[in-house]
C-alpha cells in the first residue's frame, strides 16, 4: 500500500505543476482519495464481500465528486486531474499511467451483461469532458481531445477530437499529456477546405457560362473551356467525415 501511495505522490508531481509538496497532495487531491478508496473497495468487490464495495464507492463519490465501480481495474500511476464529474464503469479498465481530467465518463452502452466499458491501454490522456463509452478499446499513448465522445476502437499513438470521435493524426511519437494546445483543429481544416472547392467550382461555373455564350453566338470556343475535374483535397474531408476505408479511399455511394 505505501509503495502505491508513493508511486502515485512521484507520479502527481510530475503530471501536475500545481502541486507544491507530499502534504499538500494527500490532502488536497480528490483524485488520489478517489483512486486510495477504490483500491479497497476493489479488493472487497474480488473477495464478493456483498454491499460493503459499493458503500465505499458512493462514500469516495460524497467527498470527491468521484465515481469509481468497484468493479473496474485501474492501473499503477493512473492520475485523475481536479476529477470532479468523472465516471468509471464495472467492467472500465484503465492501464497504467493513464491521465484523466475532469467529467470524464467511461461508460457502458446498452443493457447487456458482461464487458460493456471501455478498455484504455498504458499512458492514455483523456481530456476533460470527454466520453469514451462502449467495450472498445483506446491503444497506448492515445490523446483524446477535451469534449469528444469516442465510440470505436483506436490504435495505439493516435490523437483523437470530435463527436464521434476521428482520429486525425496517428505516430510512433510518445504524447506528452500536458500538451493540450497542440491538438489539431480538425473542424478548421475541413471547412477552410470546402471553402476551397466552393470558390474553385464558381470559378468553374463562370468559364462554362462564358464557354456557353461564344457557344450561343456562333463564336470559336474560349480557350480553356475544356477544363478537369478538381480534386480539392477530397481525401481529407472524407477522412473528417468518416467515410473512408482503411486504405485511405473513398466508400462509393450506394
Amino acid at each position: 500500500m505505501l509503495d502505491t501511495i508513493r508511486a502515485q505522490l512521484a507520479t502527481i508531481k510530475e503530471r501536475d505543476p500545481a502541486a507544491r509538496g507530499s502534504l499538500e497532495i494527500l490532502l488536497c487531491y480528490p483524485g488520489l482519495h478517489a483512486l486510495a478508496l477504490h483500491r479497497l473497495s476493489n479488493r472487497l468487490w474480488r473477495l464478493d464481500v456483498p454491499l460493503l464495495p459499493r458503500l465505499i464507492s458512493q462514500f469516495g463519490r460524497w467527498i470527491t465528486g468521484i465515481e469509481i465501480h468497484p468493479g473496474a481495474r485501474i492501473g499503477k500511476g493512473v492520475f485523475i486531474d481536479h476529477g470532479m464529474g468523472v465516471v468509471i464503469g464495472e467492467t472500465a479498465v484503465v492501464g497504467n499511467n493513464c491521465l484523466l481530467y475532469q467529467g470524464v465518463t467511461l461508460g457502458g452502452t446498452g443493457k447487456v451483461h458482461g464487458k460493456r466499458h471501455p478498455t484504455l491501454e498504458e499512458n492514455v490522456v483523456v481530456g476533460a469532458g470527454a466520453k469514451v463509452l462502449g467495450a472498445i478499446t483506446v491503444g497506448a499513448n492515445t490523446r483524446i481531445g477535451a469534449g469528444s465522445v469516442l465510440l470505436r476502437n483506436v490504435a495505439p499513438d493516435s490523437t483523437v477530437v470530435g463527436i464521434p470521435g476521428r482520429v486525425i493524426h496517428q505516430s510512433g511519437v510518445k504524447i506528452d499529456p500536458l500538451a493540450h494546445s497542440a491538438l489539431p483543429d480538425a473542424e478548421a481544416r475541413v471547412i477552410r477546405n470546402l471553402m476551397e472547392r466552393i470558390d474553385t467550382l464558381e470559378s468553374e461555373l463562370a468559364r462554362t457560362q462564358a464557354c456557353l455564350r461564344e457557344v450561343a453566338e456562333g463564336r470559336p470556343l474560349l480557350e480553356g473551356c475544356g477544363g478537369k475535374a478538381q480534386n480539392l483535397r477530397d481525401r481529407e474531408i472524407l477522412e473528417f467525415l468518416g467515410e473512408t476505408d482503411q486504405r485511405g479511399s473513398s466508400i462509393p455511394g450506394p
